[in-house]
């Protein structure tokens, strides 16, 4: 037998086989997909409010309809608008929100815009001091019970998580004005700042309406202590919400990746515990935190609306409940619009950065 013989003939070269495709799409794609749901997600929370808000009745007839006789009652819905079919003024509402016109106060004429620019920035400030407190306690905390997991320390802070998360922001509130302000006298009852402070403030050339911010412009010492003196007990009651959520987190995430084989790589070459915590295992598991942090600030948002009402603290939570006990409800639409919009936003830039960090992030 020749080697010819011995050796089979090569198949003949057909087409090549289809590489398979990778799961899921591009970055790009993902991005894009993301954006395009912020807007039936305002949609359908601006829908729900508008028709919400007409079933508990109209502003005017809550407001001075006792004061009006039937014939003027009428009067005032008609030159109001509130008369014509549900449906026509819910199409007029929409196209006001497509051109960024949120009408007019029905209580007190104010346009829409100029409360939400005006209030806004206090509730903006006090969610990024809430952040603030969430994230300084809650992940050094969850790190702590991962690193003493099963043991006393660890059962301790993971019950102390579940108080924080279960404790009514307003009852938070409440006991901290309570022990700081009432017994001890270390804390302000409430406000933003003091009043000669806020004059002080208002008088500088364009104020941003951030007080930490416009103080720290200022240079003035006292103006800076005292806005930070009245933003501890509202940022600690609002931030302790969050903080058992990022606890309990980061505790649940470090302990799943300290059993990766990574790790135990690690501690065969002599690495210590402590550092394995540290340096290993935080971040892998703060990809699911950030990824969570998007839903926990829209929970600081609704927070806001209790915790501005204990504390004083002129936002746009404070004014929400200020309309809603007058059935104002084309501020209120105003106001939840604009948070629709901020929480949608928020997560679509969380979702961003978990997708940036994590590429199995994808759709």
């Amino acid at each position: 037998m020749t080697i010819a013989q011995a050796v089979p003939e090569a198949a003949p070269a057909g087409p090549a086989a289809p590489k398979p495709r990778a799961r899921g799409g591009g970055l790009g794609r993902y991005i894009v997909v993301r954006a395009l749901l912020i807007v039936p997600t305002v949609f359908i929370l601006v829908t729900l409010v508008f028709f919400f808000m007409r079933i508990v009745g109209d502003p005017i007839t809550a407001s001075v309809g006792d004061r009006l006789t039937e014939a003027q009652l009428q009067d005032r819905l008609e030159a109001a608008g509130y008369t014509r079919p549900i449906l026509v003024q819910y199409v007029e509402y929409l196209g006001q929100i497509v051109r960024l016109d949120f009408g007019q106060a029905a209580t007190d004429g104010r346009p829409i815009n100029d409360i939400l620019l005006q209030y806004g920035a206090a509730t903006l400030e006090l969610v990024v001091y809430a952040l603030i407190v969430a994230l300084i306690v809650g992940m050094p905390l969850g790190m702590l019970a991962a690193y003493l997991r099963d043991r006393w320390p660890d059962a301790v802070l993971r019950v102390f998580a579940i108080l924080c998360y279960a404790t009514p922001v307003f009852f938070a509130g409440l006991l901290l004005k309570l022990v700081f302000s009432v017994a001890l006298g270390w804390l302000p009852l409430g406000g933003r700042a003091d009043t000669r402070v806020q004059l002080f403030l208002s008088r500088q050339e364009d104020p941003t309406g951030l007080y930490l911010i416009d103080a720290i412009r200022t240079g003035n010492a006292t103006a800076i202590g005292d806005v930070l003196a009245h933003a501890v007990l509202p940022a600690v009651a609002l931030g302790l919400l969050t903080a058992g959520v990022f606890l309990r987190l980061v505790r649940t995430n470090v302990i799943s990746t300290l059993s990766r084989d990574y790790v135990d790589a690690g501690r065969s070459r002599g690495i210590g515990e402590y550092r394995l915590t540290t340096r290993h295992a935080l971040k892998p598991a703060l990809i699911p935190i950030i990824t969570v942090m998007g839903l926990q600030i829209a929970l600081m948002l609704g927070g806001a609306v209790l915790t501005e009402t204990t504390f004083d603290w002129r936002g746009l939570g404070f004014q929400l409940t200020q309309y809603l006990g007058v059935r104002d409800f084309v501020a209120v639409q105003g106001i939840v619009a604009l948070l629709a919009v901020i929480v949608a936003l928020t997560n679509f830039v969380v979702d961003v950065i978990a997708a940036l960090i994590d590429p199995r992030v994808r759709y």
